[in-house]
């Protein structure tokens, strides 16, 4: 590798802004502000969504999802079944 042209990779803390996790992983993230974690400083990122608080990673879309897809199976079904009875 050469020397001067790679950014510096370090710790830094994610913040979840909905669930209010954090965790501490490796990366290039520049940040202005700045959090301590058992006594040593970190740069500090807030992120809206992590998959603490997405609804995928939760479950919580997938029974909306599901539901819509039911739903939309019956009102077909429903009118695809009433226009054979009353053409035979």
């Amino acid at each position: 590798m050469k020397d001067g042209i790679h950014p510096e990779y370090r710790e830094v803390v994610f913040a979840d802004l909905q669930t209010g996790n954090k965790f501490v992983t490796r990366s290039t993230l520049n940040s202005r502000e700045n959090i301590e974690i058992d006594g040593k400083t970190y740069p500090l990122f807030k992120c809206d969504v992590t998959s603490e608080s997405h609804p995928f990673y939760t479950g919580a879309q997938t029974r909306l999802v599901e539901t819509g897809r039911v739903e939309k199976f019956r009102a077909r079904f429903a009118r695809t079944s009433g226009a054979k009875k009353a053409s035979a």
